[in-house]
């Protein structure tokens, strides 16, 4: 494969890696639900054992026991604290994929202008 070639592979992989930002929106959009969930869960300290709690359910409100209620935020709440963590990995794997194609589109730029000079001279 000539090096042009493989620039231009190398170049594109690593254009698909930069637009791995959607890794990044999935990030902001966990941990929206996450300050979400915390609020709810804050509001839940504050109600009584006995107060009415209603979820939401399609069109309908349905109501719900606080235990139940509490579990499932508390259940929430780490999901998206283990999600969150999943996505970062994730982040931080394709940061180090792009730092190392980074690398080889500089190293394949470098000898194609290394060719071009050396053969450039050749010409004269």
């Amino acid at each position: 494969m000539s090096i042009q070639k493989k620039f231009e592979d190398e170049s594109y992989a690593l254009q698909k890696l930069q637009k791995g930002s959607q890794m990044i929106n999935s990030r902001r959009q966990l941990e929206s639900q996450l300050q979400e969930n915390k609020m709810v869960e804050e509001e839940f300290k504050l109600l009584k054992d006995n107060a009415k709690i209603y979820k939401l359910t399609g069109p309908v409100l349905l109501p719900q026991e606080k235990l139940e209620a509490v579990g499932n935020v508390e259940k929430r709440i780490e999901f998206i604290n283990n999600e969150t963590k999943r996505v970062e990995n994730r982040i931080e794997e394709l940061q180090k994929l792009q730092k190392e194609k980074i690398e080889q589109v500089h190293r394949l730029r470098e000898e194609i202008q290394k060719n071009a000079g050396i053969s450039g001279k050749a010409i004269n």
